[in-house]
């Protein structure tokens, strides 16, 4: 089994989906619009240009997204997406991408279990945690 993370926007997923593609160093597997939908299925014409369904590859891990139908669109609440970091350098370089015109929570830190730790949402709404833990002693 696998679970896959699946964000909805507000008629910015394309975008999104570029910036984390870029950010995550993934690739764009899929990206449909409403317009490519059958004939028989209803488009207005405000979500012909929406994104219907995308998924991006980051190694085997999948994320996925879309943009809400018209008028159906809620801010996502209590939930993150959270990503594992090796490095102390690799959760630095995700958090200034990301959190960048976002509002952060934690800021990008060291804690007691982590080497870097953060939580904030960014510029999309996308709420996120960076955990880049400190090695586990053996005593």
């Amino acid at each position: 089994m696998k679970m896959n993370p699946y964000l909805t926007f507000n008629g910015t997923c394309k975008e999104a989906f570029s910036v984390y593609a870029e950010v995550l160093r993934g690739q764009i597997a899929m990206m449909m619009t409403y317009a490519d939908a059958p004939a028989e299925m209803p488009v207005t014409p405000a979500s012909r240009d929406k994104v219907m369904h995308a998924r991006l590859m980051i190694g085997d891990q999948v994320l996925m997204g879309s943009d809400a139908p018209e008028g159906r669109y809620q801010p996502p609440q209590g939930v993150s997406v959270s990503i594992n970091v090796d490095t102390p350098a690799e959760a630095e370089r995700i958090y200034a991408a990301l959190a960048e015109k976002g509002t952060v929570c934690m800021a990008l830190q060291e804690t007691f279990w982590a080497e870097r730790f953060a939580m904030f949402s960014d510029r999309f709404g996308t709420a996120w945690m960076i955990n880049c833990e400190k090695p586990m002693g053996n005593g």
